[in-house]
């Protein structure tokens, strides 16, 4: 599925190397997710516009599909503008095993240059592949959801 952009030029994403903001959060199953927690690990963030719809249902099935080729290799995180309940019914409607993170403030999501300001209606479709020590490994905007969740899960079962 290819997706059309629409409005201003995208914002520049994080360069390969930066360290990736630390952030603390509420999932969808009411507890909290702190990226400083997941040192060690290496963490697939990838934000979603909003829980439900056709490209981040799409989005999602993709990287739920995908699990157990990733195995231990690392760790998946959703997150969108979404509260929790709205995304534990998206998690629960899906199977998805992996924890969506509500950033119900859009303070993450500008760190991550997911979007311009709190004004935002929506995050950009993209996703940050972060190493072990909390340094942004890659950054992709997304235009085709289904290579790109090929390609992202690839990057994050590729030996580092």
């Amino acid at each position: 599925m290819r997706l059309p952009f629409f409005g201003r030029k995208p914002l520049e994403l994080l360069a390969p190397g930066a360290p990736a903001p630390d952030f603390d959060l509420a999932d969808h199953r009411g507890g909290r997710v702190r990226l400083a927690d997941l040192r060690g690990r290496r963490v697939l963030l990838w934000f979603y516009p909003r829980a439900s719809t056709s490209g981040c249902t799409a989005e999602g099935k993709g990287f739920r599909d995908r699990i157990p080729a990733i195995g231990d290799k690392g760790v998946i995180l959703g997150m969108s503008f979404d509260t929790p309940a709205a995304n534990r019914a998206f998690a629960e409607k899906h199977g998805f095993p992996f924890q969506l993170l509500c950033d119900t403030d859009k303070s993450v999501s500008m760190a991550y240059r997911a979007c311009r300001s709190r004004r935002s209606l929506f995050p950009d479709r993209i996703t940050y592949l972060i190493d072990a020590q909390g340094r942004i490994e890659s950054a992709e905007r997304v235009t085709d959801i289904a290579a790109h969740v090929e390609s992202a899960t690839a990057r994050l079962c590729a030996l580092k």
